[in-house]
């Protein structure tokens, strides 16, 4: 298989999703949503690693047919996350019905991409090992979000991540939201959380800030990304792996860091508008980067 620019590795999973009216399933997790994301963009050059049981084969299948180029790896059980929602949609308490084998070196061997992101559900997803082997392979991106979770029985417990001062030399970017570089960091200021992250070895921190928008620090320089308005939030599921999506396929591209912040966050604005993964095209992104001109 031909070098692709982007390779996204992660599990995708069983949602099942619990609000006071209503309970339903559907697949998730960082891998389906970047996969989708970039199918609208360039799937030719992308390359998606997961791993799910044969139960959930059909998910494999359908992005298969889509045009997204799926290697599956064999596992045991599929990711199989709980979310109970509250009437206030902010508060939710999450357990994990099922946990899918962790990714190995032997199943990454053959993989040959540019830029590598890790998308994180778990804190055992992937080891030390894994992070310095990828890094030694191309660029490595990683999401934070994984290594902050332990699953203790059936709950999900929001933890540090004990080996970070070991892991984070040898990642290139990673993005990690307002909370989450707080536990990693210590420090509430997100500003001065990726200079720490920074000092620790990451080339190029980022820290997503919701509705505020976005961090991005490199070479001692903060970039401010913008967030661009909508006019309605329908589903904000999946938005930091969608902005991921935009932002790796622009800097893969050798794109800046402010153009492709921007991009990324009109992806987000526009995933914002919309139910399920993102589903809109180029001209549409660079149309609400226009429009927030």
């Amino acid at each position: 298989m031909s070098k692709k620019e982007l390779c996204c590795i992660g599990h995708i999973t069983l949602d099942k999703i619990i609000t006071p009216k209503n309970e339903f399933h559907m697949p998730g997790g960082t891998a389906y949503y970047f996969a989708h994301g970039i199918r609208h963009i360039d799937p030719e050059n992308f390359e998606l690693v997961t791993a799910v049981a044969p139960s959930e084969m059909g998910v494999v299948d359908e992005l298969r047919q889509l045009g997204v180029n799926v290697k599956c790896l064999p596992s045991k059980n599929s990711v199989y996350f709980e979310n109970k929602y509250e009437e206030n949609m902010d508060n939710r308490s999450q357990r994990v019905l099922a946990k899918a084998d962790p990714f190995t070196l032997e199943g990454l061997k053959d993989v040959d991409a540019k830029i590598y992101h890790l998308g994180t559900l778990l804190s055992d997803d992937f080891s030390l090992d894994v992070i310095k082997y990828l890094s030694s392979k191309g660029i490595l991106s990683v999401d934070a979000q994984g290594y902050l979770r332990k699953v203790v029985g059936e709950q999900v417990q929001a933890v540090d991540w004990p080996e970070k001062l070991e892991a984070l030399p040898y990642i290139t970017i990673l993005k990690a939201s307002e909370f989450e570089a707080e536990v990693i960091t210590g420090s509430a200021d997100p500003y001065e959380a990726a200079k720490i992250l920074a000092d620790w070895g990451v080339k190029e921190p980022i820290v997503t800030l919701g509705s505020h928008g976005s961090i991005v620090y490199r070479d001692g320089q903060y970039y401010k990304i913008p967030a661009y308005k909508t006019d309605e939030v329908v589903d904000a599921t999946g938005c930091g792996d969608t902005y991921m999506t935009g932002y790796l396929y622009q800097r893969a591209k050798g794109k800046g860091i402010q153009e492709a912040g921007d991009f990324a966050a009109a992806m987000c604005t526009l995933k914002l508008q919309s139910s399920g993964p993102f589903k809109n095209t180029v001209e549409d992104i660079n149309r609400i980067i226009e429009a927030g001109r």
